[in-house]
């Protein structure tokens, strides 16, 4: 009888796999606030949040109100935020989309109303406001798709700060080591087809390759779930 393999060892979420969720300085995400109301704040301090790349930016507002955001490129401590409909177009502003001029650079993008921001948070990435479509706003993606979020999901207008950092490479182990330390990833994940067959499903053989297709279904056990999970497709694309 083998031993447990990899994937069914991080679903025991032991220490080894438990992300490290108490380093994390605080959700960063919007306040619920009433829609309809703008109000003013001030950034209290720029800080490093463990595991992101993009600084945190503290904002308290004048009703008393404390929320951490991702920064923007170019916010600095002691700048007037506003938040609200009302708000003017300015970096670090947060406004509802629907009060967004078209082609405007924006980030933190709530998928529904009140859900604190999903869309575009790393670090240099942004959407950009295309255009409108009933009580619908139509944004791109950093990934160059478009999509399409109601008016009142809120938006900072900028881009987030930290661009650039993987245009510096690890160099070595090291880096790479204290890079995920902080981050929810196992690390270093050794191949399967580098195991012995006890250990994993592609071990074992006098050559490094599964000698079989893996392709499994979705709902295949653990022990074998492993592979290319549920694939769309399978062969060479053909034209």
């Amino acid at each position: 009888m083998g031993k447990r393999i990899l994937v069914q060892r991080m679903g025991r979420g032991t220490s080894t796999f438990r992300s490290p969720g108490h380093i994390h300085v605080a959700p960063a995400k919007y306040p619920q606030l009433p829609l309809n109301e703008t109000y003013r704040g001030r950034v209290i301090e720029l800080i490093h949040d463990p595991g992101r790349y993009v600084p945190l930016a503290h904002i308290v507002l004048e009703n008393g109100v404390e929320f951490y955001i991702p920064a923007a490129e170019g916010m600095y401590q002691g700048q007037i935020i506003y938040v609200g409909p009302e708000a003017p177009i300015s970096n670090g502003n947060i406004l509802p989309i629907g009060k967004i001029p078209e082609g405007t650079q924006v980030y933190n993008v709530e998928i529904r109303p009140g859900d604190g921001g999903k869309l575009a948070r790393q670090a240099g990435s942004y959407a950009i406001v295309m255009g409108r479509s009933g009580n619908k706003t139509i944004i791109q993606l950093p990934s160059g798709k478009t999509t399409m979020v109601h008016n009142d999901s809120r938006a900072t207008i900028g881009i987030p700060a930290g661009g650039g950092r993987i245009e510096k490479p690890l160099l070595k182990a090291g880096n790479a080591y204290h890079k995920w330390k902080k981050k929810a990833r196992k690390w270093p994940r050794v191949r399967g087809v580098a195991m012995n067959a006890v250990s994993h499903p592609h071990g074992g053989g006098r050559h490094q390759s599964p000698s079989f297709p893996t392709t499994v279904a979705r709902e295949t056990p653990p022990g074998r779930k492993v592979g290319h999970i549920a694939a769309r497709r399978t062969g060479r694309k053909k034209g």
